[in-house]
């Protein structure tokens, strides 16, 4: 058999014996299992290889994740993982770079009108799982199951025994089709009266994973002190969010520059990885690009693609060496109207120098948008605010430029976007208010 279809020359054979070769190599799978107990430590096994989570949360820049030394990813739903791009699925494309996928397995929020004591509502979401499962479970890419993102709400104490038992129960499900991979529930940072309910609850629980941000290297020293003995993950990472910030006199949250960013993703990627006992690696948030506050405040990556400093801080902390082409650095800042008051239709001289560390000239990109007035919870998705025409009058080549303030009162942001033309880039903004 093997000699004819070495010999076979025709297409149709030829494309067969490809199809079903890919076909045998997606249904050998992986085998994941999580070795160790509360004691002694624990970690991934890959195929029988210990695995550290070096990860990003998003489903984009695969190439640049892999080259920067990531290793994984996870979604928030099962329907990314079967998203095509030029022909080729995110389970295949992530397998051929070599990263491995937490699939998200996305549970109802009762803030978007999900209800936990609902059965019509319970059984069509049970059937929506174990459909994801039956589909994926034997792709070689497929690291373990994210069971839920944050469905307990953002700002709850999380004791809702009736999610907890759910999650149980879907647990008990995908290890029954699938005992193969690991389970994991993904939470809103931790306390105790959630901790303890996940623990009471939801024994079937493999993984904890902890969204968090400002404390993010302390997560599961706390979840530890709280009772959860199992192994953790960092899903969801970055420098503190809106609500944890300084504001404003009008309540603009105030956005960290640049450099404060790298410089916290840096620490904080190092300090999750130091706990080698119970922790099994992290994902840096948010791989790729979006509105949350403002446009700027999670993305790694510009909206029109670029990296940023935030991916060299984690690409250093994960191999300790920088990329071959880092992202413009913030040297200098001189904006007289941040976090002020200004006068309408005033023009204001500001400037934001810029350094390429491989010494190329740099582009920049100036507007001013008004503040957000689309805030959602959660990172539920926000509408970004249109930029405001004729308020640039001049910029030059050294960072330098000449705002002419809005007419209309109310909150603004002015940006600045820096390019090298060759994939990095880095965005600051700084917000003011125009008085009535």
């Amino acid at each position: 058999m093997r000699s004819w279809i070495r010999q076979a020359t025709h297409p149709l054979i030829t494309a067969l014996v490809v199809a079903l070769a890919g076909a045998e190599a997606r249904a050998a799978g992986s085998v994941v299992r999580i070795e160790g107990d509360a004691t002694t430590g624990y970690r991934l096994l890959r195929d029988g290889t210990p695995f550290r989570i070096r990860g990003a949360a998003g489903i984009d820049h695969l190439d640049v994740l892999a080259a920067c030394g990531g290793n994984a990813i996870r979604t928030w739903d099962a329907e990314s993982a079967g998203r095509e791009a030029d022909g080729e699925s995110l389970l295949d494309r992530a397998r051929r770079l070599g990263i491995a996928v937490t699939i998200g397995l996305w549970l109802g929020h009762e803030r978007h009108g999900f209800r936990y004591d609902d059965p019509v509502q319970l059984q069509r979401q049970r059937q929506d799982v174990e459909a994801a499962i039956r589909r994926y479970k034997d792709h070689p890419a497929l690291l373990c199951w994210g069971l839920g993102n944050e469905m307990e709400g953002p700002t709850s104490n999380g004791a809702d025994e009736r999610i907890w038992r759910e999650v149980n129960h879907l647990a008990e499900r995908i290890k029954a089709i699938d005992p193969n991979h690991p389970v994991m529930t993904v939470v809103a940072n931790v306390n105790d009266d959630k901790v303890a309910a996940v623990v009471r609850h939801a024994p079937a629980v493999d993984i904890l994973g902890i969204n968090a941000y400002a404390g993010a290297g302390g997560v599961g020293e706390a979840a530890a002190r709280m009772g959860w003995k199992k192994p953790y993950c960092v899903t969801e990472y970055g420098l503190p969010g809106p609500w944890e910030t300084a504001q404003t006199d009008w309540k603009a949250p105030i956005e960290p520059s640049s450099r404060q960013k790298a410089a916290t993703y840096a620490t904080t990627t190092s300090d999750i990885l130091a706990d080698e006992k119970r922790c099994l690696g992290s994902y840096a948030f948010l791989w790729g690009s979006k509105q949350e506050a403002t446009a700027s405040w999670f993305g790694m990556f510009l909206p029109t693609g670029e990296k940023t400093i935030t991916v060299d801080a984690v690409t250093k902390a994960w191999t300790n060496a920088w990329p071959a082409n880092r992202a413009p650095v913030l040297e200098e800042t001189d904006v007289p109207l941040a976090g002020k008051t200004v006068a309408a239709d005033t023009q204001i001289t500001a400037v934001a120098r810029y350094r390429d560390p491989e010494g190329r000239p740099l582009a920049y990109a100036w507007e001013v948008r008004r503040e957000s007035d689309d805030r959602k919870e959660g990172g539920d998705r926000e509408r970004q605010p249109d930029a405001v025409e004729g308020c640039i009058v001049e910029s030059a080549a050294d960072g330098r430029v000449v705002v002419r303030t809005p007419r209309q009162p109310g909150g603004y942001r002015l940006f600045v976007t820096v390019r090298d033309g060759e994939g990095s880039g880095c965005m600051d903004n700084w917000p003011f208010a125009v008085a009535p």
